[in-house]
């Protein structure tokens, strides 16, 4: 408000010098022509003046290449760390839902294992459709899995590059910093895909432990059927 007052009363002060000034004809003055364009002038300029000083601003400081070459340098690297956290997330969340949807498998399967011989026809259907439906699920976390995995290594191969750049550009600290987050993303990554390949191992020996348990139950079938037949031979025997 004090601004605006201070541009009222400058507006009627040159009003009212310009009306002094229309009236001065004496040679040593320029003409009124002449005095009436300096006053627009000075007018305008007041007007932008007045208005500029309730809008602070700083002054542009004068940069070089180089250093305009480092800051493009460091946005580059601010970008790149930004999408590589987004892929080590959907990575390792993705590699995290695999390794579970792997243990529930493992687990049911040791289930219908333990229930081998003591389920009616119906039962076994059933968890025999879990068991299905669970193994669509694991190849489906597996297949997002490589998904992701794929963008992850894309990003970063991009944040290496961006870590050389910023170093051959002058900015070092940028490109340390770069590759500490390529390390720790990677150190991640490797974590994680270490549990998945433990769920895969145990997957592998609960196959081949199913592979037994089920040859064993088939021996035991048809040892039961041979019992069985035996009291018939004899009787047919007689």
């Amino acid at each position: 408000m004090a601004t605006l007052k201070r541009g009222a009363v400058f507006f009627s002060f040159l009003r009212s010098t310009a009306r002094v000034l229309s009236g001065i004809r004496t040679p040593a003055v320029c003409k009124a022509g002449r005095w009436t364009k300096t006053l627009n002038a000075t007018v305008a300029s007041l007007a932008v003046g007045a208005g500029l000083c309730a809008v602070p601003f700083t002054q542009v400081e004068h940069l070089s290449h180089d250093s305009l070459v480092k800051r493009a340098a460091s946005l580059v690297t601010d970008s790149s760390s930004t999408f590589l956290s987004q892929t080590t997330l959907a990575l390792i969340d993705a590699t995290a839902q695999y390794s579970k949807a792997v243990h529930t498998l493992i687990a049911l399967q040791k289930r219908y294992l333990a229930s081998l011989g003591k389920l009616t026809p119906t039962e076994e259907d059933s968890i025999w459709q879990v068991i299905i439906g669970q193994r669509a699920k694991v190849n489906d976390k597996h297949e997002e899995c490589k998904r992701f995995e794929l963008t992850w290594t894309s990003a970063v191969r991009l944040c290496e590059m961006a870590a050389e750049a910023a170093y051959t550009s002058g900015a070092e600290h940028a490109s340390v910093t770069m590759r500490t987050n390529i390390h720790l993303a990677q150190s991640q990554v490797e974590e994680a895909q270490k549990l998945a390949m433990d769920a895969e191992q145990k997957m592998a020996e609960t196959k081949v432990m199913e592979v037994e348990r089920m040859t064993q139950y088939a021996a035991s079938l048809e040892k039961n059927d041979e019992v069985e037949e035996v009291p018939e031979a004899y009787l047919r025997e007689d």
